[in-house]
């Protein structure tokens, strides 16, 4: 986990309508998560430290979320970007892929990320694995992320189950992976 916060950014993934109750692909816990992630971004806008919103738009055809120009896809109320805050746009779960996220981190001088985000199995898995591959140490707050339940070959995977294997693997090599309040009294010095 950071240490310090030095050379810090706060990167929120996907935390967008279409994953919460009534929308269009409903997420386990995407509530819950999103109180922490809301934390997790008090935290840094206290400390006026970088916070970058990533967005995802699906343009690919045959698309079902996130569609461009639908309240679906804009970003949850409840961490909405202030003015100011950086909202990076993107159209591939890994949220470096033909965005200018890398670009905007090496401008602010960011050496460490902090994530929270949706899906933990999809979009912050690519971003994690790919922040961590261009040398970027990551911290990962576990409950300021939402999954789902997935189905292979007949066999069902619970939200609950989907998430921890995918944090689990994530923290084998890619994050040091830490609940928000941890991460909070962690960086706080406490």
């Amino acid at each position: 986990m950071a240490k310090t916060l030095e050379n810090a950014a706060l990167v929120l993934i996907d935390i967008q309508n279409d994953y919460f109750p009534g929308g269009r692909f409903e997420l386990d816990r995407s509530e819950v998560a999103a109180v922490h992630a809301r934390a997790a971004l008090d935290f840094f806008r206290e400390r006026n430290l970088p916070v970058i919103h990533v967005q995802h738009i699906s343009m690919q055809p045959g698309a079902t979320f996130f569609l461009p120009g639908t309240q679906g896809a804009e970003i949850h109320p409840r961490v909405a970007p202030r003015p100011g805050e950086a909202v990076v746009l993107k159209h591939f779960p890994n949220s470096f892929r033909e965005t200018d996220l890398q670009e905007r981190l090496r401008a602010l001088g960011v050496k460490q990320l902090v994530v929270t985000g949706m899906m933990t199995l999809m979009c912050v898995d690519a971003t994690v694995r790919a922040a961590a591959d261009l040398g970027y140490p990551v911290t990962l707050l576990h409950d300021a992320c939402a999954a789902r339940a997935m189905e292979f070959n007949g066999q069902t995977a619970s939200a609950p189950q989907v998430h921890a294997a995918f944090l689990a693997a994530l923290g084998m090599a890619y994050a040091q992976v830490v609940s928000t309040g941890d991460f909070m009294a962690q960086a706080s010095g406490h």
